[in-house]
């Protein structure tokens, strides 16, 4: 993931000022019709996510941090409503449409009548086609329009591409809404309730993050608020809470949407992660590829920690719930300062126990199913989100950044590169004595299994597309082997770990350059379900194992 951006959520007074008129919505999306009568169908779907109570240990806390949570789930809820309005529109309209329990639960699940485990198909009658881009655009806007407004480069280009805006058409011509004009009451709402969190904040560099990501929310300058927030060392408790991610705009890649956490940091856990960010500078000294593709030093005020979520909201918590984060996203930020990397150790667990060891047990060789753990599942994620800060940000050519040469196509391939440089990490910390070679198997087999986990949700996830085209590549250099008689595989370590430098050499060379067309035609090639792993994976669908989880949250849930 990325870098904390904060802002928006929920409606909760609708006594707040109106937007200025330059934020005039976009052409209201249609209303479905009510579903018909398929409630077994919808069951089913519904089902197939998992129920888990998002839980932590509280005791250690303070009574001052005790009353801080309840503000910050409050802000959350903000920015759940306006990824709703970023992602569909009305959401009262289409629950309200739909009569079937089912299907409404599944809609709020979500966010929308798109189904995004399943490509985004839609579940609804009348609900059409997801729109690439969101809401983000005008609904008749074409790329080439965009292109073209673009194209003379500029304050204007520079707003209509910009992470925190709004692209709307008046009197014919396409404007820039900012998002704190477009979005105004509920970034009232929500930095109001940060700054009331930050009052009862214990410890100086939380409180200062709070005030900062507050005032973030009404300006749409986040790095400031970012950098606070790589100052926390000593915070029990965290929120990660603004415009974030750019997965939602499939149309260009641009656009970050409203998402949050709230977070109790496992202060154990954090302990023993703590060391390896040290090595960040060595390791991409030692990348595979020439050094004009890691000329660059990723910070090294880089932290890694684990803790337990107690909220999710907005973009995090529609359809598959993310584990781990890398935050910030601000490439000036990274190499300035690092990231930050969160392990959610209890959502971790909760899907490991729940997908990953029963897929393990139905496609992994027998004689390696014992290679599957929770500690490597734990190590291959924590070292995903450490692996963003590897490689390169800027292109070797004067393309710009990575994202901006990339564009819809970056996010997917920067998640693929974050897989691939993850396993080179634990490899070479194992060859260094940081880590125990004899597991190193362990982390190799539990990777093919988080593949198969991942490769359900898609070619709509980011996380998904890059499996698909990760598995296909290894596949294609015998790093794994599938026996037809078990219809289960078995990993070749010294094939596995030649493949995956290939993979990595492949992917930096691409982003270095800048080359959206190879990594189009690349993910055309590999990022595709052949009809061998689309009956493997319905093997899986078939036995029941949970797509995902789905939580059970809030404040009745902690107790508070």
């Amino acid at each position: 993931m990325t870098i904390p951006r904060p802002i928006l959520a929920i409606v909760l007074l609708a006594a707040c000022a109106p937007a200025a008129p330059a934020a005039s919505p976009a052409p209201a999306a249609p209303t479905p019709a009510a579903a018909p009568a398929t409630q077994d169908s919808m069951a089913l779907r519904v089902g197939a996510y998992k129920p888990v109570r998002l839980t932590a240990e509280l005791s250690g806390l303070s009574p001052a941090e005790r009353q801080m949570i309840p503000l910050l789930i409050q802000a959350s809820r903000e920015m759940d409503e306006l990824f709703w309005l970023q992602a569909y529109g009305s959401r009262d309209s289409l629950l309200q449409s739909l009569r079937d329990p089912h299907t409404r639960r599944f809609a709020e699940i979500n966010y929308g009548p798109w189904d995004r485990l399943r490509g985004d198909a839609p579940f609804v009658p009348g609900a059409g086609a997801k729109p690439e881009g969101a809401r983000f655009y005008p609904a008749d806007m074409t790329k080439a329009e965009f292109e073209a407004a673009v194209a003379g480069g500029g304050a204007r280009a520079d707003s209509l591409r910009s992470l925190y805006t709004l692209v709307r058409r008046e009197n014919g011509r396409l404007v820039a809404v900012p998002f704190h004009v477009a979005y105004a009451p509920n970034l009232r709402r929500a930095a109001l309730l940060l700054r009331q969190a930050a009052g009862l904040a214990p410890q100086a560099s939380l409180r200062r993050y709070l005030e900062l990501r507050s005032q973030a929310l009404l300006d749409d300058n986040y790095q400031s608020s970012d950098l606070a927030w790589l100052d926390m060392k000593d915070n029990n408790l965290d929120v990660v809470i603004g415009p974030i991610e750019t997965y939602e705009d499939a149309l260009f890649g641009y656009k970050a949407a409203f998402e949050a956490y709230v977070l109790v940091k496992d202060q154990a856990w954090s302990r023993r992660l703590a060391r390896y960010a040290a090595f960040l500078p060595e390791l991409q000294r030692g990348l595979p590829v020439p050094e004009q593709y890691r000329r660059e030093t990723p910070g090294t005020d880089s932290e890694l920690n684990a803790y337990d979520a107690v909220y999710y909201a907005g973009q995090a918590n529609s359809g598959a719930k993310t584990i781990a984060i890398n935050l910030p996203n601000d490439e000036e930020v990274q190499l300035r300062k690092g990231t930050r990397r969160l392990q959610l150790k209890n959502a971790m667990r909760a899907k490991f126990d729940a997908i990953m060891l029963p897929i393990a047990r139905l496609l992994i060789a027998p004689d390696q199913v014992n290679n599957v753990t929770f500690d490597a599942f734990f190590e291959n994620t924590m070292f995903h989100e450490v692996a963003h800060g590897l490689g390169i940000k800027n292109t070797v050519n004067g393309r710009g950044t990575v994202r901006e040469a990339l564009r819809e196509q970056a996010s997917g391939l920067e998640e693929e590169k974050a897989d691939v440089l993850g396993l080179y990490m634990v490899t070479q910390l194992a060859r260094r004595g940081e880590m125990s070679g004899a597991a190193i198997q362990n982390n190799y087999v539990t990777f093919l299994a988080g593949i198969f986990r991942s490769v359900r949700f898609g070619a709509s996830s980011a996380h998904g597309r890059a499996n698909m085209a990760t598995f296909h590549f290894l596949e294609e250099r015998g790093a794994f082997v599938r026996d037809p008689a078990t219809g289960t595989y078995r990993v070749d370590m010294p094939r596995m770990q030649a493949a995956m430098d290939a993979l990595a050499t492949e992917i930096l060379r691409m982003q270095g350059n800048g080359d959206h067309a190879a990594v189009r035609a690349f993910m055309e090639r590999y990022g595709v379900v052949d009809p061998q792993l689309r009956r493997d994976l319905d093997r899986v669908n078939g036995a029941g194992i949970p797509l995902d989880v789905v939580f059970e949250q809030g404040i009745d849930v902690l107790d508070l």
